[in-house]
């Protein structure tokens, strides 16, 4: 804790201009709409100060948590007190390169890349047009949907490794994508900062329609008028998580105000007043019952918080290509491609 004090004082000190949200609530930062207040969240608005933060952070020993769109997190009820979190929500560029690939900063939703996508006449995005969250948590989970994932579209992604203080351009293949991972979110001290996307040509007005079919698919099968942090659970090999949970009888089981929906099994809401007890005590009950049943072991999909905060040196980050920050900021401010949004 006096850690944390020293690194916001000296924040406060060498970036007066930054944002800092101080006692902030985290229901306002999350899907969920559940968590209470953070002692700090830094939104930095470029990568150099964003490194700043991580560099002074590093120098008290500390990690980072990463703020997206927060909508695969349950943020716990009595709030985050130990740890500094940087929103990304800055992170916004998002623009053609010559070669015609995309670039796009981590803080940029997959909704609005996938509509910058269409706009430009490239297919391959319609799957993440109704996925709330940033690029930035995308790329460390792999989102997808629908038989899409980012792994099928990115060429490579601009990190910065906190335990060498240096960002790395990673190839796809240096990124260890799976189903639902990532080498992000395998190994700590990772931050990614954007990523390049190459897409084939497509017709815009049939990309536009696919991303309509896969939408109101979405509004049919999901429960989106209620609070919740997407699919709970993971795909088991082999077995879907939602039929497993429904054939245990368990869809609209309930724990307070924390429920398995009523309209998809997979999916867990805040009724209204949720506390995160409530969610995970939910989780737990659908994974030990699940199990019991089907012998079946469901992985949460949803990060569950706090974890341990303490800085780890996992080693060099693989030997790829290391740029500067004078390199990212290089970027145009307001790139002439693109277009505004829908």
């Amino acid at each position: 804790m006096e850690n944390l004090e020293l690194a916001l004082a000296q924040i406060r000190r060498e970036l007066p201009g930054m944002t800092l949200l101080e006692n902030e609530p985290l229901a306002a930062h999350c899907s969920f709409r559940i968590g209470g207040p953070a002692r700090a969240i830094a939104v930095p608005g470029d990568v150099s100060s964003l490194s700043h933060v991580c560099c002074i952070l590093k120098e008290h020993k500390l990690a980072p948590l990463m703020l997206g769109n927060g909508t695969n997190i349950l943020f716990p009820d009595e709030g985050l007190q130990e740890v500094l979190l940087i929103s990304t929500e800055k992170l916004t560029k998002l623009f053609l390169l010559p070669d015609g690939a995309i670039y796009a900063e981590a803080g940029v939703s997959l909704s609005r890349l996938a509509s910058f996508a269409q706009q430009n006449g490239l297919a391959g995005l319609e799957f993440a047009s109704g996925i709330p969250g940033s690029l930035g948590g995308g790329c460390r989970m792999n989102a997808g949907a629908y038989g899409g994932e980012l792994k099928d579209v990115i060429e490579s992604v601009v990190c910065y490794y906190l335990p060498e203080q240096a960002l790395y351009e990673l190839s796809a293949e240096d990124c260890a994508f799976a189903y639902r991972a990532s080498r992000f979110s395998r190994i700590g001290g990772f931050v990614v900062l954007s990523a390049v996307l190459r897409l084939p040509q497509g017709d815009p007005e049939e990309i536009a329609a696919r991303m309509r079919e896969l939408n109101e698919r979405r509004r049919d099968k999901q429960p989106l008028d209620l609070p919740s942090a997407g699919s709970a659970f993971k795909r088991p090999e082999g077995y879907f998580a939602a039929k497993l949970i429904e054939d245990c009888g368990l869809k609209g089981f309930r724990v307070g105000d924390a429920q398995v929906s009523e309209k998809h099994a997979g999916f867990v809401v805040n009724r209204g007043e949720a506390t995160s007890h409530e969610v995970y005590e939910l989780l737990d009950q659908v994974r030990r019952r699940v199990h019991e049943q089907t012998g079946v072991v469901l992985e949460p999909e949803v990060i569950v918080l706090p974890p341990d905060y303490r800085l780890e040196d996992n080693g060099p980050a693989v030997p790829r290509h290391r740029v500067t920050v004078n390199d990212w900021n290089a970027a145009p401010e307001t790139p002439p491609q693109e277009t505004e949004e829908n």
